[in-house]
């Protein structure tokens, strides 16, 4: 049970921000920034105000709790249809920048960690790959930012996570040497068995709830927190026989937006309003209780890899991926700079901890922590600037997607 003082102390912090995010915003200081730090100073590493263990069962809840709901409501905005139509440019971020991504992290991990195996450095590299548009939402909001360049953006984050999340519980099993014998099937198990269950919940949780609510059966209130339940049920159903939940949840938020755009739009309102508070508390729990000792900890080169990550990691494979665009060299780096890590990286980085038998995986979680922790500060504090400045660079140079909403998007507006 959470002291009420602690309870008392997020809640003020919260109504603070709540009551000047827009003056904070303007100043640089984002909402994963401010409560990041919040958490450092007054967790372990800080005054002690806020008291979490580590392998408290409360963060391991709050953690996969908000990871189900990240990948569900993700996965429910995407239209397939749309997707094929726009694919373009996110189209080369995911399918040629982010494998690179992967393979050049696993590269450079293995030649800064040399005790680290391939499957370890691989491990990092995938769970570092996805971006987080909460990190850089002055962008994503930015009216004068081009909007297929804030589309490109949207829907790199809005799928990456997912894209990895296989790849992640494959590694995390070669990782932990969990691959042999009936190991092995249990791990495929939990790779193929968990889409199957979430397509089928998710797909006749959407029908039903269509069907109350074109029968007039249901509450609206109601329908969004049924909508909320089939991300839940996705999850269990899926652990309860055997597969993997969170591929459960990310394919059944698929196929419950695909089955039935009009009731996703319950999913999203959730992510706008409550769905903020759980991500809030996680970067609390970021700050007050896995900052301190990744910053206490981390050698040098897991700083020197968090920076390369951030940079030539991320940078290299998007401008492979945009070669023969046509595009110019600052668009380019616009958005390679702009792929900060956060929330997703986070939370699978917290499955890394959970595992006894991956012998590194404290030091793995640190490098994933300290990246993390300087993309919310970098990304941070450079979101707004270089919203402005792109901005200015695209009125000035003409780009033919300035003055133009696209067609259609990925994730469709509710």
């Amino acid at each position: 049970m959470v002291p009420t003082h602690q309870v008392a102390l997020m809640g003020l912090c919260l109504f603070a921000y709540s009551a000047f995010s827009a003056r904070l915003t303007r100043r640089w200081l984002t909402a994963p920034l401010v409560f990041t730090a919040f958490g450092l100073v007054t967790g372990s590493a800080g005054f002690g105000w806020l008291a979490f263990e580590p392998d408290a069962e409360l963060i391991r809840v709050i953690a996969e709790i908000t990871l189900v709901l990240l990948l569900f409501v993700d996965a429910s905005q995407i239209r397939l249809r749309q997707l094929e139509r726009n694919l373009g440019v996110p189209g080369r971020l995911l399918g040629i920048g982010m494998p690179l991504t992967i393979v050049l992290g696993t590269g450079v991990a293995m030649l800064l960690f040399p005790s680290w195996s391939l499957w370890e450095a691989a491990l990092v590299a995938t769970i570092l790959a996805p971006t987080d548009a909460a990190l850089g939402q002055p962008v994503l909001t930015h009216p004068s930012v081009p909007p297929l360049t804030r589309q490109a953006l949207t829907v790199e984050s809005g799928l990456n996570d997912g894209i990895a999340l296989p790849l992640v519980l494959v590694l995390l099993g070669l990782a932990s040497a969990d691959v042999s014998g009936g190991l092995a099937t249990f791990w495929l198990l939990q790779v193929t068995l968990g889409p199957v269950v979430g397509a089928v919940v998710g797909f006749g949780s959407a029908w039903l709830l269509r069907k109350a609510e074109r029968n007039d059966w249901a509450d609206q209130s109601f329908l969004r927190i049924g909508s909320l339940t089939a991300a839940g049920l996705c999850y269990l159903t899926a652990e309860a026989v055997g597969g993997n939940g969170f591929m459960a949840a990310f394919v059944g938020g698929l196929a419950f937006g695909t089955a039935s755009p009009t009731v996703s739009k319950h999913v999203l309102q959730f992510l706008e309003v409550e769905g903020q508070l759980l991500m809030l508390a996680v970067f609390v729990l970021l700050g007050c209780v896995f900052a301190g000792p990744a910053l206490a900890d981390a050698p040098l080169r897991a700083w020197g890899y968090g920076l390369l990550s951030l940079t030539v990691i991320r940078m290299l494979p998007v401008l492979v991926s945009m070669g023969g665009t046509g595009e110019k060299l600052w668009p380019k780096l616009f958005l390679g700079w702009f792929g900060p890590r956060g929330l997703a990286s986070l939370l699978f980085g917290m499955l890394l901890v959970e595992h006894e038998t991956l012998t590194s995986g404290r030091a793995l979680f640190d490098v994933v922590v300290i990246t993390v922790l300087l993309s919310i500060v970098l990304h941070g504090l450079t979101a707004a600037w270089g919203a402005e400045r792109f901005a200015r660079w695209a009125a000035v140079h003409g780009r033919k997607d300035a003055r133009r909403e696209p067609s259609a998007t990925v994730h469709e507006d509710v």
